[in-house]
């Protein structure tokens, strides 16, 4: 028989977790588990309390060790990692995470909120999790100012607090409870073995992480906080108000120019530094821009992530996007780093590194997004390795014109035209080519590629910035663009509302029979099961949808409601 055991745990480290990472929060010398929460092969749930001496029974320690016994948690990894500094591994070695199981991951393949409570309110668990969890996590997981009522101490300790230790002891409990409850519902929907396979590799690059050149770091910050203390000293000479940084004040100073912008977002303050150009307004909008570069922050949360043997970890989530099954980032967001287009990537490196703030000066404009741009350069290769960056050149268009069969769109495609161009032609029945012939319409069919190819329409393309300064586009255009990207690409739309049938047709008849109900459509399959609406994809992976229904919107359309996402409920039409 394979054993199973659930676990949570509670835990204390002078470190921020939520800025540093679990891989440098548990490496801490300040870090403990204040106490252990378990149920073996689903039985009574035991809670052992290690800060008051407490010890985790023998058989239970050599079932963590033991890689044929399956552990659950619900977000594995800090438990995985945390009990491996528990164990006394090697700070660069963890527990095989092959043997791991995280309810987390399993929720959100099926379109669950990430978080316990979340996943609880949903499924109508009657055990929830208990609401004071968060003050007393607060209480005893952090680090307390000292002060005289509290006896000049850093930290409250259980045996100082006994109420309210009992009452973290039985939400320790209560989480193991919670947790067993979503696995006892979610056993109907067990996730596919190759999913598995992708969460432990996910897993073991969380663990080996990447070298920081942490001096590179060091050093942008210490720049820019020089860079920073001198623009401000000009914004504030420029405008002579006592904040420049605050919206109200630098909008009654442009005020006084008869100017009256209705926010100071990134957006109007770059309209307002074109529009008042080699003027005070122009050169104080350019200032703002220049001091609100949040990339300086990613130095900052590296230098807190990283590990003692100069290794940053735990960078990835998987699963992070809810249902789709696509990473996330933590900590630096390696998602969305900035672009290098510097020609002379190591003369400026070299520059930062002797912190040489004149030359800097002297050869940019803009110093802080010269440091935004080196962030990439932050992170090291191992040996004589290299970074390689990738991304998919326009999936979502490629994979929507595959399923929906739009043929001109997969040649384009297949022939490497660009898409925009190919799309604006198509739709305006000339030729467009990029900064020739009718190329002011590319940036038509760009805004209509990124905004309609899902069912979107005249609200998806202003989202996409069709009204926006420069797009080229006015009001009374979006309704004929529409109606023009869906006359050039008939097969898509009609491919939505096949989908949309489809998925009708699955909710109506299995909610009618009380039982499971499958259609197929191309290369998709539609299954209703239980209460939960799965879309099958070629490759196996499943979109989970729960509780789905049919209902009357607010003009008066049929569309699907569905709960989970985001732990409220969301409709989507159909």
């Amino acid at each position: 028989m394979i054993n199973h055991l659930s676990i949570d745990i509670e835990t204390y480290s002078d470190v921020n977790l939520n800025k540093a990472g679990a891989y440098r929060y548990s490496e801490d010398p300040s870090f403990e588990i204040l106490c252990f929460g378990y149920s073996l092969n689903e039985g009574e749930v035991q809670v052992v309390n290690l800060q008051e001496g407490g010890v985790i029974p023998s058989e239970i320690l050599r079932l963590i060790n033991d890689d044929s016994c399956i552990k659950h948690a619900y977000n594995a990894s800090f438990e995985r990692v945390c009990l491996s500094r528990y164990l006394g591994l090697p700070k660069n070695k963890f527990l095989n995470p092959r043997s791991w199981r995280c309810t987390m991951v399993a929720a959100s393949y099926l379109g669950l909120p990430l978080s316990l409570k979340g996943v609880g309110a949903v499924l109508k668990l009657e055990n929830q999790k208990l609401e004071e969890g968060r003050d007393l996590i607060k209480f005893f997981c952090s680090p307390v100012k000292p002060t005289k009522s509290n006896g000049g101490a850093t930290k409250n300790l259980f045996k100082n607090h006994p109420e309210k230790r009992d009452l973290f002891l039985r939400y320790n409990k209560r989480d193991v409870e919670v947790e067993l409850a979503i696995q006892q519902r979610l056993k109907n929907y067990p996730l596919p073995d190759w999913l598995w396979e992708e969460y432990a590799i996910d897993q073991e690059i969380n663990d080996r992480g990447v070298y920081l050149d942490t001096a590179l770091a060091e050093k942008a910050i210490k720049i820019d906080g020089v860079i920073h203390e001198e623009l401000s000293k000009l914004m504030v000479d420029i405008t002579e108000l006592d904040n420049p940084n605050s919206v109200a004040q630098l909008k009654q100073w442009l005020l006084k120019y008869g100017v009256e912008p209705e926010d100071l977002g990134k957006k109007t303050v770059t309209s307002l530094e074109k529009q008042f150009a080699d003027s005070e307004i122009g050169l104080a909008m350019a200032l703002r821009k220049m001091l609100a570069k949040t990339s300086i922050k990613k130095y900052e949360r590296m230098k807190e992530a990283v590990c003692s043997d100069g290794r940053i970890r735990g960078m990835f989530q998987f699963y992070g996007a809810n249902r789709t099954g696509r990473f996330s980032s933590h900590i630096v967001q390696l998602h969305n780093l900035p672009q290098n287009k510097l020609p002379d990537l190591a003369v400026v490196r070299e520059l930062v590194l002797k912190e040489d703030v004149e030359a800097l000066k002297m050869l940019y404009e803009d110093v802080p997004d010269i440091l935004s741009q080196l962030l990439r350069t932050a992170f090291i290769p191992e040996g004589d390795g290299q970074f390689l960056v990738s991304d998919y050149s326009a999936i979502e268009a490629r994979v929507l014109a595959w399923y929906a069969g739009e043929t001109w769109r997969i040649e384009a495609f297949k022939n490497n035209e660009d898409i925009y161009c190919s799309s604006a032609s198509k739709m305006f029945g000339v030729p467009v080519v990029k900064n020739g012939i009718n190329g002011e319409l590319r940036k038509k069919g760009k805004i209509a590629e990124l905004a309609l190819g899902y069912g979107g329409s005249t609200g998806a393309l202003v989202a996409m910035g069709a009204l926006d300064e420069g797009s080229g586009l006015t009001e009374e255009e979006l309704v004929p663009l529409v109606k023009s990207w869906r006359n050039a690409n008939k097969n898509i739309t009609k491919f939505w509302w096949e989908v949309g049938d489809a998925v009708r047709y699955v909710i109506e008849e299995g909610t009618k029979t009380k039982c499971s109900c499958e259609k197929k459509l191309g290369n998709l399959i539609f299954t209703y099961k239980s209460s939960m609406l799965f879309i099958t994809l070629p490759s196996g992976r499943k979109l989970s949808y729960v509780k789905p229904k049919i209902i009357i919107n607010e003009y008066g359309n049929e569309s699907i409601s569905y709960e989970g996402i985001g732990e409220q409920k969301k409709s989507r039409n159909s």
